[in-house]
């Protein structure tokens, strides 16, 4: 995926792309961004609006990647922690993510473009609230990011039976 920002794609200019997007939402669509975790509906809304256009990822990549930059604002507005780099053990779309005080980490960039590719079978919503949980459930927000991208694998095995059979 290539991705051309302005600021260049790295930790420190997380917050920037996150305020350019929230511009950018008011001004093309009247999208009220607050940085509230309830203003997570809607960036959903606003990705299932590509989605339902047949965008791709690579169509929207810079978009996406504010997007998901909002989103870890959100998180580290609300939750706490920082943007870092992402370990080179765990490949993410982009090469940071938000590691949370209890040093978790969390990859808000990762949710968009797992929304845009299954919809509503990943809910960013569901991922934040994981993240607040601070392990209450017992389960990181990493596995919750694994359980909803083997989710997103089971519907599209179903879509792709039934599109054979």
């Amino acid at each position: 995926m290539q991705v051309h920002l302005n600021p260049p794609l790295e930790p420190g200019s997380a917050p920037e792309l996150a305020a350019a997007i929230v511009a950018a939402a008011a001004d093309i669509s009247d999208a009220a961004l607050d940085y509230s975790p309830e203003s997570i509906d809607v960036v959903e809304d606003i990705v299932d609006g590509f989605r339902a256009e047949g965008v791709s990822g690579e169509d929207m990549a810079e978009s996406l990647v504010a997007f998901g930059c909002y989103l870890g604002e959100i998180v580290t507005r609300r939750i706490g922690g920082a943007w870092q780099p992402a370990p080179a053990a765990h490949p993410t779309t982009a090469p940071f993510v938000v590691v949370l005080p209890d040093a978790r980490e969390c990859h808000p960039i990762d949710w968009v473009f797992s929304r845009l590719e299954s919809g509503a079978a990943v809910s960013i919503r569901d991922l934040y609230a994981t993240a607040a949980a601070a392990g209450a459930d017992g389960r990181s927000v990493e596995e919750a990011e694994h359980a909803a991208a083997a989710g997103v694998k089971e519907v599209e095995g179903v879509e792709e039976e039934g599109a054979h059979g």
